[in-house]
Protein backbone atom coordinates (compact mmCIF):
# COMPACT_ATOMS: atom_id res chain seq x y z
CA UNK A 1 0.00 0.00 0.00
CA UNK A 2 2.89 2.29 1.05
CA UNK A 3 4.89 1.41 -1.79
CA UNK A 4 3.01 3.47 -4.72
CA UNK A 5 2.73 6.16 -2.38
CA UNK A 6 6.50 6.40 -2.01
CA UNK A 7 6.61 6.14 -5.69
CA UNK A 8 4.48 9.12 -6.29
CA UNK A 9 6.92 10.94 -3.95
CA UNK A 10 10.49 10.43 -5.47
CA UNK A 11 8.63 11.88 -8.83
CA UNK A 12 8.74 15.49 -6.46
CA UNK A 13 11.84 16.52 -6.04
CA UNK A 14 10.66 18.87 -3.06
CA UNK A 15 8.75 16.21 -1.15
CA UNK A 16 11.13 13.50 -1.36
CA UNK A 17 13.80 15.24 -0.36
CA UNK A 18 11.99 16.28 2.78
CA UNK A 19 10.88 12.99 3.66
CA UNK A 20 14.41 11.81 3.19
CA UNK A 21 15.67 14.56 5.28
CA UNK A 22 13.40 13.79 8.26
CA UNK A 23 13.95 9.69 8.04
CA UNK A 24 18.13 10.46 7.89
CA UNK A 25 17.85 12.96 10.26
CA UNK A 26 18.92 15.41 8.03
CA UNK A 27 21.91 13.56 6.35
CA UNK A 28 24.45 14.13 9.16
CA UNK A 29 26.13 11.11 8.87
CA UNK A 30 26.61 11.15 5.53
CA UNK A 31 27.58 15.10 5.41
CA UNK A 32 30.31 13.71 8.23
CA UNK A 33 31.51 10.83 6.09
CA UNK A 34 32.06 12.97 2.92
CA UNK A 35 33.93 15.48 5.05
CA UNK A 36 36.18 13.13 6.70
CA UNK A 37 36.72 10.76 4.00
CA UNK A 38 37.17 12.97 0.61
CA UNK A 39 38.19 16.31 2.30
CA UNK A 40 36.51 18.10 0.00
CA UNK A 41 37.21 21.57 0.78
CA UNK A 42 41.20 21.27 1.41
CA UNK A 43 41.89 23.77 -1.36
CA UNK A 44 43.69 21.25 -4.12
CA UNK A 45 42.74 20.86 -7.61
CA UNK A 46 40.78 17.61 -7.76
CA UNK A 47 37.98 17.14 -9.56
CA UNK A 48 34.92 14.90 -7.97
CA UNK A 49 32.48 12.53 -9.53
CA UNK A 50 28.81 12.29 -7.78
CA UNK A 51 27.14 9.17 -9.53
CA UNK A 52 23.54 8.63 -8.86
CA UNK A 53 23.44 12.36 -7.64
CA UNK A 54 19.69 12.68 -7.90
CA UNK A 55 18.70 16.27 -6.75
CA UNK A 56 21.93 16.91 -5.50
CA UNK A 57 21.77 16.83 -2.34
CA UNK A 58 25.41 16.52 -1.41
CA UNK A 59 26.37 19.10 -4.13
CA UNK A 60 27.07 21.32 -1.55
CA UNK A 61 29.59 19.49 0.71
CA UNK A 62 32.06 20.24 -2.69
CA UNK A 63 33.81 22.78 -4.73
CA UNK A 64 30.51 23.49 -7.00
CA UNK A 65 33.44 24.43 -10.10
CA UNK A 66 35.69 21.04 -9.55
CA UNK A 67 31.95 19.09 -9.13
CA UNK A 68 30.29 16.68 -11.72
CA UNK A 69 26.83 14.91 -10.97
CA UNK A 70 25.15 12.63 -13.02
CA UNK A 71 22.02 11.02 -12.89
CA UNK A 72 19.20 9.36 -14.93
CA UNK A 73 16.24 11.24 -13.80
CA UNK A 74 15.63 14.63 -15.69
CA UNK A 75 13.12 15.49 -13.46
CA UNK A 76 15.95 15.58 -10.34
CA UNK A 77 18.86 16.65 -12.83
CA UNK A 78 16.48 20.41 -13.44
CA UNK A 79 15.97 20.39 -9.32
CA UNK A 80 19.75 20.26 -8.83
CA UNK A 81 20.79 22.88 -11.35
CA UNK A 82 17.87 25.06 -10.14
CA UNK A 83 18.71 24.99 -6.23
CA UNK A 84 22.49 23.21 -5.89
CA UNK A 85 25.59 24.77 -7.57
CA UNK A 86 27.99 22.22 -9.68
CA UNK A 87 28.14 20.43 -13.23
CA UNK A 88 25.33 18.40 -14.18
CA UNK A 89 24.77 15.68 -16.72
CA UNK A 90 22.16 13.82 -17.69
CA UNK A 91 23.64 9.97 -17.75
CA UNK A 92 23.68 6.39 -15.83
CA UNK A 93 26.90 4.81 -14.33
CA UNK A 94 26.80 1.52 -17.08
CA UNK A 95 28.30 4.07 -19.69
CA UNK A 96 29.81 7.01 -17.71
CA UNK A 97 30.67 9.73 -20.67
CA UNK A 98 34.45 11.02 -19.56
CA UNK A 99 37.51 10.38 -20.60
CA UNK A 100 39.19 7.80 -19.20
CA UNK A 101 41.14 8.60 -15.81
CA UNK A 102 39.18 12.38 -15.60
CA UNK A 103 38.23 12.33 -11.62
CA UNK A 104 40.56 12.63 -8.54
CA UNK A 105 37.51 11.19 -6.26
CA UNK A 106 34.04 9.77 -6.10
CA UNK A 107 30.61 9.55 -4.31
CA UNK A 108 28.54 6.74 -4.62
CA UNK A 109 25.13 6.92 -2.37
CA UNK A 110 22.75 4.87 -2.28
CA UNK A 111 22.93 4.13 -6.23
CA UNK A 112 24.08 0.11 -6.22
CA UNK A 113 20.91 -0.95 -4.31
CA UNK A 114 19.22 -0.28 -6.61
CA UNK A 115 20.89 -2.79 -9.15
CA UNK A 116 21.40 -6.40 -9.99
CA UNK A 117 24.95 -7.89 -9.57
CA UNK A 118 25.99 -7.48 -13.14
CA UNK A 119 24.76 -4.21 -13.33
CA UNK A 120 26.59 -3.13 -10.60
CA UNK A 121 29.93 -4.49 -11.74
CA UNK A 122 30.05 -2.75 -14.93
CA UNK A 123 29.03 0.07 -12.97
CA UNK A 124 32.03 0.25 -11.22
CA UNK A 125 34.11 -0.83 -13.78
CA UNK A 126 33.48 2.26 -15.73
CA UNK A 127 34.29 4.11 -12.36
CA UNK A 128 37.66 2.73 -12.42
CA UNK A 129 38.09 3.72 -15.72
CA UNK A 130 37.23 7.26 -15.00
CA UNK A 131 39.31 7.70 -11.78
CA UNK A 132 42.94 8.49 -11.58
CA UNK A 133 45.19 6.24 -9.87
CA UNK A 134 44.86 6.11 -6.16
CA UNK A 135 41.29 8.38 -6.51
CA UNK A 136 39.71 7.84 -3.72
CA UNK A 137 36.27 6.57 -3.65
CA UNK A 138 33.40 7.47 -1.09
CA UNK A 139 30.61 4.09 -1.47
CA UNK A 140 27.50 4.28 0.94
CA UNK A 141 24.97 1.90 0.50
CA UNK A 142 21.82 0.35 2.16
CA UNK A 143 22.40 -2.83 4.25
CA UNK A 144 19.87 -5.13 6.62
CA UNK A 145 20.55 -3.61 9.76
CA UNK A 146 21.02 -5.91 12.57
CA UNK A 147 18.67 -8.74 13.26
CA UNK A 148 16.96 -7.49 16.57
CA UNK A 149 17.92 -3.83 16.27
CA UNK A 150 16.58 -0.40 14.45
CA UNK A 151 12.71 -2.19 13.60
CA UNK A 152 11.94 1.38 12.01
CA UNK A 153 15.32 0.75 9.56
CA UNK A 154 13.74 -3.15 9.08
CA UNK A 155 10.57 -1.44 8.12
CA UNK A 156 12.43 1.33 5.66
CA UNK A 157 14.08 -1.61 3.51
CA UNK A 158 10.67 -3.03 2.80
CA UNK A 159 9.55 -0.27 1.58
CA UNK A 160 12.69 0.91 -0.15
CA UNK A 161 12.50 1.28 -4.23
CA UNK A 162 16.03 -0.81 -4.47
CA UNK A 163 15.56 -4.17 -4.80
CA UNK A 164 19.04 -5.00 -4.04
CA UNK A 165 19.91 -4.44 -0.50
CA UNK A 166 23.37 -6.71 0.39
CA UNK A 167 25.02 -7.61 2.90
CA UNK A 168 29.05 -5.72 3.15
CA UNK A 169 30.66 -8.81 2.03
CA UNK A 170 28.32 -8.82 -1.34
CA UNK A 171 28.93 -5.54 -2.10
CA UNK A 172 32.79 -6.08 -1.68
CA UNK A 173 32.73 -8.69 -4.50
CA UNK A 174 30.90 -6.48 -5.94
CA UNK A 175 33.92 -3.77 -6.46
CA UNK A 176 36.36 -6.47 -7.78
CA UNK A 177 40.08 -6.37 -8.24
CA UNK A 178 40.39 -2.64 -9.69
CA UNK A 179 40.18 -1.06 -5.82
CA UNK A 180 41.42 -1.24 -2.70
CA UNK A 181 39.45 -1.03 0.17
CA UNK A 182 41.25 1.64 2.62
CA UNK A 183 38.29 1.18 5.18
CA UNK A 184 34.57 -0.37 5.91
CA UNK A 185 32.41 0.89 8.73
CA UNK A 186 29.15 0.97 9.50
CA UNK A 187 26.69 3.86 9.59
CA UNK A 188 23.16 4.92 11.14
CA UNK A 189 21.81 7.64 9.20
CA UNK A 190 17.96 8.38 10.97
CA UNK A 191 16.54 5.11 10.98
CA UNK A 192 19.00 3.81 7.56
CA UNK A 193 21.72 1.55 8.17
CA UNK A 194 24.50 2.24 5.41
CA UNK A 195 27.38 0.09 4.80
CA UNK A 196 30.57 2.33 4.17
CA UNK A 197 33.36 1.66 1.93
CA UNK A 198 36.03 3.94 1.27
CA UNK A 199 38.05 2.87 -1.79
CA UNK A 200 41.32 3.54 -3.63
CA UNK A 201 41.60 3.11 -7.35
CA UNK A 202 44.76 0.41 -8.32
CA UNK A 203 47.45 1.80 -11.09
CA UNK A 204 46.18 0.64 -14.34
Amino acid sequence: MLNPVLDRLSTTPTLWNRLRWLVEAGFTGEHLAIARELRPWRGDQRWFLDLGCGTGEFAGDFPARRYVGIDPSLTYLRFAVQHRPGHYLAANGVALPFADQTFDAGLILGVLHHLPDATARTVIHEVYRVMRPGATILVMEDTPPPANENPLGHLMHALDRGGYIRFEADYQAIFGDGFDIVRNYHLRSGICDYAVFVLRRRPS
